[in-house]
């Protein structure tokens, strides 16, 4: 994974980051509470031997830095710590003692010195007090020869006993600081692990790796498009809407040599917005001119009638089954040159039906009578409609939410279209994040563009004009499908 990655993965977790170094400062902050004040007590002695000249001297430097490495230890020894348990009882056991004592030497010196911690201040000078004296007593005693004799080691204490007047701990700034630097880690770490663990599509490019397919659109996250799904009225000016017409521009020209005239718009799992985005596809195709033909083929749950205001009573499965004709169920949607073929009375076998004759050579009918036909499908991995009505069509187009559906899930929805070797036109983010930057500038552009349209006028004479001629399209169209129907 490469560092731009990572920093995605960040950012798009940004809040694993935020709650784990805030978690963090909560327990440095508990931590830093009940932590008891601790005080330090030191003494430093300073070991020395007898020495005649220069060569005396250094061979003694020597001798000395050996030996108070193990005077060092000595300092932390048992005899030592039950010396001063035994002289000056403090309260604590020799093993206390040895815990609360701790030494440092300093390279090349035979500077030795002895530290005492304790949540005490006075009992941490005592304990240093007599410390300082028992280990000078124990190292003469420890030095002297067999006939008596002093050894050649003498200790003096050079500075100390002293106690911190001040605790040494805790420090509050100190474990904040590095409570911050240890939260704002692992929160990186965790915001990492869980971007990759996650296996849902968080972006076109992953969409576009996973189905193999191109890109043909990305519409943005519109909170009112629940209320609002349809492009038209005051939604018909908004980022969503513009995002529609650039899919229909592309979708136009995704192969100019084979243009797919009959698209299939399906999706791997249920409520990804196939639905609304086929009704909208196709008042966009109509809007720029072209005669279009809305099918609703998901003969489970069927939405199109619903969104649209169209009655679905009878419609795709009663021309099927022969009981009318397909010019007597299609239905005129709005002002514009878009007809729409609801689903009709749910049948108990719809994919038998979508997979029947009476389908495919009404959808022969169909191409013949318009210039593009949309059919919304049933979602690919729930039933085997989709498929069946896939394979019938020209193409088809795969729409897939952004943050719901899983990688595995939209290739296994890519592979049961290439198993029976639908042509796979393209794929669809929907429902994505727009950056602000985007956004923005969508809205600048727009409002500058409305501001300029709203000084013309509408010609009332070409609008009147312009509907007439729809309406003649419309009206052709239907007879003609009456015709090819009988």
């Amino acid at each position: 994974m490469d560092l731009y990655r990572q920093l995605r993965l960040v950012r798009r977790h940004w809040w694993i980051v935020l709650l784990t170094v805030m978690v963090a400062l909560g327990v440095t902050a508990l931590v830093t509470v009940r932590a008891q004040p601790r005080y330090v007590a030191s003494v430093t002695f300073f070991v020395t031997t007898p020495s005649q000249g220069v060569t005396d001297a250094y061979q003694g430097g020597l001798f000395l830095q050996q030996r108070v490495k193990s005077y060092a230890e000595l300092l932390t020894s048992d005899r030592l710590a039950q010396s001063v348990v035994a002289e000056n009882p403090v309260g604590l056991t020799a093993e206390e003692v040895q815990r609360r004592v701790s030494t440092s030497t300093e390279t090349g010196t035979v500077l030795l010195r002895a530290s005492v911690t304790d949540t005490d201040q006075n009992r941490a000078l005592k304990v240093t007090e007599v410390l300082s004296a028992k280990f000078v007593e124990l190292v003469q005693k420890v030095e002297t020869t067999q006939d008596g004799k002093a050894g050649p080691i003498r200790i003096e204490v050079v500075s100390g006993p002293r106690v911190t007047p001040t605790p040494v701990s805790p420090q509050p700034v100190r474990n904040f600081a590095v409570g911050t630097l240890l939260g704002l880690l692992a929160g990186v770490g965790l915001a990492v692990l869980r971007g990759v663990a996650d296996v849902r599509l968080r972006d076109a490019a992953g969409l576009q790796r996973t189905t193999g397919s191109p890109l043909l659109g990305e519409i943005p996250f519109e909170s009112t498009a629940k209320s609002e799904p349809l492009i038209v009225g005051e939604a018909a000016n908004s980022a969503r809407a513009e995002a529609v017409r650039k899919l229909r521009t592309n979708l136009r020209f995704v192969d100019v040599h084979e243009p797919a005239r009959v698209i299939a718009v399906t999706s791997a799992l249920q409520g990804e917005g196939k639905t609304t985005l086929s009704c909208n596809l196709a008042i966009a195709l109509a809007e720029a001119g072209w005669r279009v033909l809305l099918v609703d083929a998901d003969l489970r749950r069927p939405k199109v009638a619903d969104y649209l205001g169209l009655d679905a009573g009878i419609g795709l499965t009663d021309v099927l089954v022969g009981d009318v004709q397909v010019g007597d169920v299609v239905q005129r949607w709005g002002d514009k040159s878009l007809l729409v073929l609801p689903s009709g009375s749910a049948p108990p076998n719809p994919s038998e039906l979508l997979g029947s004759k009476a389908m495919a050579d009404l959808l022969l009918a169909l191409r013949e009578s318009a210039d593009i036909v949309i059919i919304d499908t049933a979602p690919l991995l729930a039933v085997t409609d989709g498929v069946v009505v896939a394979v019938q069509a020209d193409g088809a187009l795969l729409v897939s939410q952004q943050g719901r559906t899983s990688r595995s899930q939209v290739a296994q929805a890519a592979r049961a279209l290439n198993s029976v070797s639908v042509r796979l036109l393209g794929c669809v983010l929907n429902m994505a994040k727009v950056a602000k930057a985007e956004a923005y500038q969508y809205e600048a552009y727009r409002v500058v563009t409305a501001a300029a349209t709203a000084d013309v006028p509408a010609d009332p004479t070409t609008t009147a004009r312009h509907a007439e001629r729809i309406d003649g399209v419309v009206s052709d169209r239907t007879q003609e499908l009456t015709r090819l129907s009988r």
